[in-house]
């Protein structure tokens, strides 16, 4: 029937399928324009998608996720506000709009240029895409620019969410490389982890005394030594030893640890069971008693401990441990537990290493972000800990223009009189413009010429610091105008050991200086640090004095804000003194404030 009919219209049927392919030829490109427009337009918040990695598994790895929309630039600012910054939308008459700041009040011009469409969609697109590129940027300042893995119950760890929200976003982007490996090794200790089917059986055969190889998990069991600020630059250093030579991480925390930081492996733990028959392990053959022997008899693999304790501290004679040396690093891969003490911060260590060299290389192209990096991947403030800093935060120091983190040690109190010190941070603060002198001569004009508000964190076991310097800015006007509040959240008076409160405050402390726009910190305390690292900030060093003297410059500006290893290796693995650092390694120069120490630096020729 269909052919009957197709005959009959044969001449009608031949007209109606030109006009119809006439149609089709006119109506195409005018529908794909359309399209591609509002592609461009409403769906632009899709485009820039990209994935890292994927796992051997198969699984997708965390995907780094970029957005542009319609060129414009957001960020976060301290109190979770969003603020509009280098905003250049643009349309087809070119015209200029005016864009006021929501948090600074002021008003810029910026070129408008969109499309023929522009004006008539701009209400239907603009909220979809305002708010989906929010929700996007927000979770990318989270995760740390893919530093840090999603999935954590969230209410378990405040801080991972909300502290991305109370600090500038970081100038030094993690490397690919580097996720890639924090992956890798997060995938390992999901799997040799504390109660995991592996770590059981493993316990079991290192009971046993016998090192049966390759197919082991291994481990280093991280064993605390001194301060808090000691700990944390050594459990960093301990960690970054952990992934080069694919062990992994536990942590023997004691009483005075507890609740201090959140758990940093996605469901795992790193904390050392307490009914682990290595908790109190004092029967372990120790790495210099290794040396010995192989110096001896060249010991062989197959007699090499299943367990063996590595003692990288600070001591009195320092003796030379050539824990840098590839012969010794050979030693020690063969070896399944390795119990590690340190109170100091060996990366450099690990930095003269010639196949350790390699990778750091790669996981940093930037050499002083390492501890950057690293204490932003393992710190992350419990939320006991989180409630004082975010309470004290927002408390006093949300609203200032300028944070200036201060931290006093005093090494020597006996014999260090507080005025000196006082006369030390006085002229290092207000020679370099980091604090403005007092107005002695007009003591009432200056409250009107100046709106700026700027506070000063006192981090200090003692409160005379705190309050002289709140006292001179309360009692006369500063010669710029500038509002000056000063805050200590804390004096213990004294340094004490094994004490948890102490240490939160201690943590507390460390994490509200590294929120700071800048930073002035005492010579050689691995306090100051620990908040330099975590802030990325460069900060000015006090220099340590130790009796009534005075020194000048009162301080100098750091050139990395990696910390000081203090005790490095003295001599060359064929046991040649090792005379000057930077000549021999780049990238490592010596420490401003330890003329023996050496530390990691960005460019060899710094």
């Amino acid at each position: 029937m269909f052919e009957a009919t197709m005959e009959k219209t044969g001449l009608n049927s031949k007209n109606k399928l030109t006009t119809f392919f006439v149609v089709i030829f006119i109506a195409f490109p005018i529908v794909f324009t359309v399209t591609i427009k509002l592609r461009n337009s409403s769906f632009k918040i899709l485009e820039g998608y990209s994935e890292n990695k994927v796992l051997e598994s198969g699984e997708i790895a965390q995907k780094n996720i970029t957005f542009e929309l319609l060129n414009e630039k957001l960020n976060v600012t301290n109190n979770g506000s969003r603020r509009v910054q280098n905003v250049t939308h643009e349309n087809s008459d070119g015209g200029i709009q005016r864009v006021t700041d929501p948090i600074e009040g002021r008003t810029t011009d910026r070129k408008i240029v969109a499309s023929e469409e522009g004006h008539k969609n701009a209400s239907l697109t603009s909220s979809t895409n305002d708010s989906s590129s929010i929700l996007i940027h927000n979770e990318k300042d989270k995760l740390l620019d893919g530093l840090l893995v999603s999935g954590f119950d969230e209410a378990s760890c405040i801080s991972r969410v909300q502290s991305h929200s109370f600090r500038k976003a970081s100038l030094h982007k993690p490397a690919r490389y580097l996720i890639s490996k924090l992956r890798d090794y997060e995938e390992l200790h999901g799997k040799c982890g504390p109660y995991s089917r592996a770590y059981k059986r493993n316990v079991k055969h290192l009971q046993s005394k016998k090192n049966i190889g390759a197919a082991m998990c291994k481990y280093i069991v991280w064993d605390p030594s001194n301060g808090l600020g000691n700990q944390m630059i050594s459990i960093v250093s301990s960690f970054l030893y952990a992934i080069l030579t694919e062990r992994v991480l536990l942590v023997r925390f004691g009483a005075d640890m507890n609740g201090l930081f959140c758990e940093p492996f996605l469901n795992s733990t790193w904390e050392l069971p307490k009914n682990t028959p290595f908790w109190n392990e004092r029967r372990v053959e120790t790495y210099q008693t290794m040396l010995k022997k192989d110096k001896a008899n060249n010991i062989s693999k197959e007699a090499l401990p299943s367990t063996l304790f590595l003692n990288l501290q600070h001591t009195i004679d320092d003796p030379e441990k050539l824990f840098h040396c590839d012969y010794n690093q050979d030693l020690l891969r063969h070896i399944p537990l390795l119990i590690l003490q340190s109170d100091q911060y060996f990366v450099p260590s690990l930095f003269m290493n010639p196949s350790f060299n390699l990778e750091i290389n790669k996981m940093f192209p930037e050499k002083d972000t390492i501890f950057h990096h690293l204490s932003r991947y393992l710190f992350h403030p419990s939320n006991e800990a989180w409630g004082l800093i975010s309470r004290f935060y927002q408390t006093y120091l949300a609203e200032a223009d300028e944070k200036i983190g201060l931290q006093i040690r005093v090494f020597s109190p006996n014999t260090t009189p507080k005025q000196a010190i006082m006369d030390l941070v006085l002229n290092c603060t207000i020679s370099n413009n980091l604090l403005p002198e007092l107005d002695t001569k007009n003591p009432a004009s200056s409250y009107t010429r100046n709106k700026t508000l700027n506070a000063v964190l006192v981090a200090s076991l003692y409160p005379e610091y705190g309050e002289s310097l709140r006292a001179m800015y309360l009692n006369k006007p500063s010669i710029s105008g500038e509002l000056i509040g000063v805050y200590q959240p804390s004096h213990e008076e004294k340094q004490k050991f094994h004490d948890n409160m102490h240490n939160m405050k201690a943590w507390t402390e460390i994490y509200l200086l590294s929120l700071s726009d800048v930073l002035v910190t005492t010579s050689l305390s691995t306090f100051g640090y620990v908040a330099q690292g975590l802030g990325g900030l460069k900060p000015w060093l006090l220099y340590k004095l130790i009796s009534n003297d005075t020194h000048f410059p009162a301080c100098e500006r750091d050139f990395s804000f990696e910390p000081c290893n203090h005790i490095p290796p003295k001599h060359y693995c064929n046991g040649k003194t090792i005379k000057d650092y930077a000549s021999s390694f780049p990238f490592l120069k010596g420490c401003i404030d330890y003329s023996i120490g050496v530390k990691l630096v960005n460019d060899s020729a710094t």
